[in-house]
């Protein structure tokens, strides 16, 4: 049976794209989720805090619109502030909403200073739109053994050792290639 002229091109591509595909779909055996589970530890204030308010909203004090805080909080294996500290984390947080309370934008970076992951970042991004509960963001890269790195982060807070510190447990699930590139 021979095709005509004209559908010639849309029937080749056609056939381009799924064997495309099938290719992608074969080289998914090069993933592997990856969960990791670390402590965060976050100082307020004093001589040490590792967190601090740059920028206040403009519209007042029960807003955080317009708002920027940076972090440089401590990554850990463990809750406890003695446990092995293993890296940094490091992020600024923009104040996004108009509604009272808060609503933040967050960009983070884990920079792994030790342990297997030494040498390594993770990018991680989304919202914030409160402070109670469990929060979700998405893993959007890495760098070292996280190139190409996908997936997502839960952030919960679980204690408050004194007034000035807290304590958060997170949980990534990172998709990284192992493939070559």
């Amino acid at each position: 049976m021979m095709v005509p002229p004209k559908l010639q091109l849309p029937l080749l591509l056609s056939l381009l794209a799924s064997v495309a595909v099938v290719h992608v779909a074969g080289d998914a055996g090069h993933d592997g989720l990856t969960h990791i589970h670390l402590y965060v530890h976050e100082t307020y204030t004093g001589a040490n805090a590792t967190a601090a308010a740059v920028l206040q909203s403009p519209l007042g004090a029960n807003s955080s619109f317009g708002s920027i805080g940076v972090v440089d909080d401590e990554i850990r294996v463990g809750p406890d502030r003695s446990s092995q500290l293993v890296g940094r984390y490091q992020a600024v947080f923009f104040g996004t909403s108009l509604q009272l309370g808060a609503g933040y934008l967050s960009s983070v970076t884990l920079v792994f200073t030790a342990g297997e992951h030494a040498g390594s970042t993770l990018s991680v991004q989304g919202p914030i739109l409160g402070f109670t509960g469990t929060i979700e963001r998405a893993v959007v890269g890495g760098t070292g053994k996280f190139r190409l790195a996908r997936g997502y982060m839960l952030f919960k807070m679980i204690s408050k050792p004194t007034p000035e510190t807290d304590v958060n447990e997170v949980d990534l699930f990172v998709l990284m290639h192992h493939g070559k590139y």
